[in-house]
């Protein structure tokens, strides 16, 4: 077992989590000051290191009625031996509960916050996990995405001039 050390926001740097999300492969490639707002305007940050280095991070936002949790990434290396899920068949695992950890403490701090309801996304075998945390699906809900660099959406000042 391996001994993992949680901690907040406080203790992690900007830098870090860029050198980390590049080593997870993370999809979005924000700037190092990108990284630095999105860790002020988030409520609840859980990071979770070993022997020092950054292995997991876990981030929410709460509006103090809503909270979404936003992220909940754990370095390959420790997610322990494969698995096949449940939903898909591919391979996902948290074996040594560490995601589940850090997810837990950021569910708690948004409630502690006056979530009443706590949304998250899940991306392929990310549903198994989201469920053993207790999180169920919707009826009716469909998820949606609107990347900024396409070019066919309509900026946000287009759709605010629209409406009046």
């Amino acid at each position: 077992m391996f001994n993992i050390q949680y901690a907040d926001a406080k203790s992690l740097r900007p830098d870090e989590l860029l050198a980390f999300y590049r080593s997870v492969e993370f999809s979005l490639a924000p700037s190092s000051d990108q990284v630095d707002r999105m860790l002020q305007d988030s409520d609840a940050v859980v990071t979770a290191r070993h022997d020092g280095q950054l292995v997991g991070v876990a981030r929410g936002v709460c509006d103090g009625v809503r909270g979404f949790l936003t992220e909940c990434k754990l370095s390959p290396a420790f997610q322990g031996p494969a698995a096949v899920t449940r939903t898909d068949g591919r391979i996902e695992h948290d074996a040594h509960g560490i995601a589940k950890e850090m997810a837990g403490r950021v569910i708690a701090g948004l409630r502690k916050l006056g979530a009443q309801r706590i949304d998250a996304l899940a991306w392929n075998t990310e549903t198994d996990f989201l469920s053993e945390l207790g999180c169920r699906k919707p009826g009716g809900l469909v998820g949606m995405t609107l990347p900024t660099t396409t070019t066919n959406a309509t900026p946000a000042r287009e759709l605010a001039a629209s409406a009046v």
